[in-house]
């Protein structure tokens, strides 16, 4: 089993998954530990790229994620093809003071890629200084090429 899509509702991401063969997995995400007073979908909210969008190279992912999500005004956006394989990997930057539990806008372009296929992935990740992955987090967003 593997996901293919992934469904953008309001604030909230939610994650349908289906069957599909041939069609790896993203990594799961652990819940946020006890210390976590927000879910993981609930502290971000992507506007671009949307859920199975075709999207260009390079690519801009942009949208506002709470204080939290960063760590010295920062976190990591990484883009997949269908096999899992890196295509490209940036730090998207707080556009203002992220020290703050409120949201923050964020934006970061992707570098020029190549795949030889028409499906990928987006993958947000909360950035977690600390070995705990109790607090790790991730959003993934399915795309096309």
């Amino acid at each position: 089993m593997s996901c293919r899509s992934l469904i953008l509702c309001g604030v909230v991401l939610l994650v349908a998954c289906q069957a599909t063969p041939d069609v790896p997995q993203p990594p799961a995400t652990p819940e946020p530990g006890p210390a976590a007073t927000i879910p993981c979908t609930e502290a971000i909210q992507v506007t671009s790229p949307q859920p199975n969008h075709t999207v260009a190279s390079p690519l801009t992912v942009a949208g506002q994620a709470r204080g939290t999500w960063y760590f010295e005004a920062s976190f990591t956006v990484r883009l997949y093809d269908v096999n899992m394989n890196e295509l490209a990997v940036a730090p998207a930057q707080a556009q203002g003071e992220w020290m703050t539990e409120d949201f923050v806008p964020f934006e970061v372009t992707l570098p020029a890629h190549s795949t030889d296929g028409p499906l990928g992935y987006v993958f947000l990740e909360k950035d977690n200084p600390s070995d705990d992955m109790g607090l790790s987090c991730s959003v993934v967003i399915p795309v096309q090429f």
